[in-house]
């Protein structure tokens, strides 16, 4: 299918890049069906949190953990205005894979998620592949954990994909400790980043973020 025929499959009440989504994770999830997190009133008719859902998945590749996708960074419903565009909206959906463990609360991601896409939306400042950021604490504030920042990459399994408004990248969300912060923060540049995320990923290739980890 072309890209104008794929254009021409919908109108202005479809959500095409919805689906798309939708259509990457069955791909490598298959029939599961995940949990799904949707805000009371959507950002679309006045509400307060930018993402119009979160899908969390169970995975035990590599070790059992949560994949969460979200729905909101990219143009997810059809508007014909934006179908020429090279990406999609902000152009990535925020994805991130936590080791299972102690009470499996999931809940908090959420916030995490719906934070960083409100302050896209109110800086106008994106996220690339080797951004990092600091949580100002630690990522899960009622849990003793070490990690305290946060680096962004390529999701491993979801990468990028077409959809009627451009492209969309799944960008992982990486828990970074205290001191690989603290020695990214003076470097400050995507090589030293990537570098960092290259190194974990020998033993970690999924770049699951493990709460535990010192």
């Amino acid at each position: 299918m072309t890209q104008e025929e794929y254009k021409a499959r919908f109108t202005e009440d479809d959500a095409p890049g919805w689906e798309a989504i939708d259509a990457a994770l069955e791909k490598l999830y298959g029939a599961q069906e995940p949990q799904h997190f949707a805000p009371i009133i959507s950002s679309r008719i006045g509400g307060e949190d930018p993402l119009d859902g979160i899908s969390i998945y169970e995975s035990n590749k590599q070790e059992p953990h949560f994949h969460f996708v979200s729905y909101g960074m990219s143009f997810l419903y059809y508007d014909d205005e934006y179908t020429e565009e090279e990406y999609s909206g902000w152009g990535f959906e925020f994805t991130y894979r936590m080791k299972k463990q102690g009470d499996n609360n999931i809940y908090w991601v959420q916030n995490l998620m719906q934070n960083l896409a409100r302050y896209v939306n109110e800086s106008k400042r994106y996220f690339d592949p080797y951004h990092f950021i600091p949580a100002n604490g630690p990522i899960r504030l009622d849990y003793d954990t070490d990690i305290t920042a946060l680096a962004f990459a390529p999701d491993p399994q979801l990468g990028t994909i077409d959809t009627p408004h451009g492209k969309v990248q799944f960008l992982q969300m990486v828990g970074l400790t205290t001191a690989e912060y603290e020695y990214l923060k003076p470097l400050n540049n995507v090589d030293a980043v990537e570098a960092l995320l290259k190194k974990m990923q020998r033993d970690n290739p999924l770049l699951i973020t493990d709460l535990d980890r010192k």
